[in-house]
């Protein structure tokens, strides 16, 4: 979900505060248990957080879309507790600590949004946790509701594979899936994303109701 910090702040005029980097898709930006020394703004791309479970298996913690900040956790210097991923080639940058310190002080008002976002993003992590409580079907329509709220837009710029990716679940659970919302209208398929027709029939009881289970 998008904070206040990142959609009132105008990224654009702060980014020679920032080091810029080029990520390409499936590749780390930072892993989780790396001592970390700043965060990053994602400039273009798409990046998903994992944590590791104590199974050795990834779950999918939130969806990063341009204009967001990823790696807060780290700003105290301590080890991410998270592991981000370039879903697609990417562009980032990075701010490191002192760098951060010379923005508040030309942009003193940054901090309570700063702290703002923090709280936010505590929150998107408790989401996140229960999101394994939901079944297949839910688990992607929230994930597809949550990347059209942060894009402003019903057009979501994913594979079928990406999509599976993000969520943590097989390429052909996802397929079985978005088969069935497109037999009812839902979504329309494209060649390298999706289009939600029908937010509100991804939003429980519809969600329930008009669509079958496939898992």
């Amino acid at each position: 979900m998008v904070s206040p910090f990142e959609t009132d702040l105008k990224w654009e005029t702060l980014l020679e505060y920032g080091t810029r980097q080029f990520v390409k898709g499936k590749t780390a930006i930072y892993k989780q248990g790396m001592m970390g020394e700043g965060f990053y703004y994602l400039h273009k791309g798409l990046v998903k957080i994992v944590t590791s479970t104590f199974k050795g298996k990834d779950r999918l913690v939130n969806i990063v879309v341009p204009g967001q900040i990823m790696g807060l956790q780290a700003m105290d210097q301590q080890p991410h507790f998270t592991t981000a991923i370039a879903v697609k080639n990417a562009v980032v940058y990075h701010f490191s600590c002192l760098p951060f310190l010379e923005m508040l002080k030309a942009r003193p008002e940054l901090l309570s949004l700063f702290t703002q976002t923090i709280n936010q993003k505590m929150r998107i992590l408790l989401t996140a946790i229960n999101m394994k409580a939901l079944t297949s079907e839910e688990q992607i329509a929230r994930l597809l509701l949550n990347i059209c709220e942060d894009f402003k837009n019903h057009e979501v710029p994913l594979t079928q594979q990406e999509l599976a990716e993000c969520a943590g679940l097989t390429r052909i659970t996802v397929y079985k899936i978005l088969k069935v919302w497109k037999e009812h209208g839902i979504i329309e398929i494209k060649n390298r994303s999706f289009v939600v027709k029908r937010p509100d029939m991804l939003k429980p009881p519809q969600l329930t109701a008009h669509t079958a289970r496939t898992v």
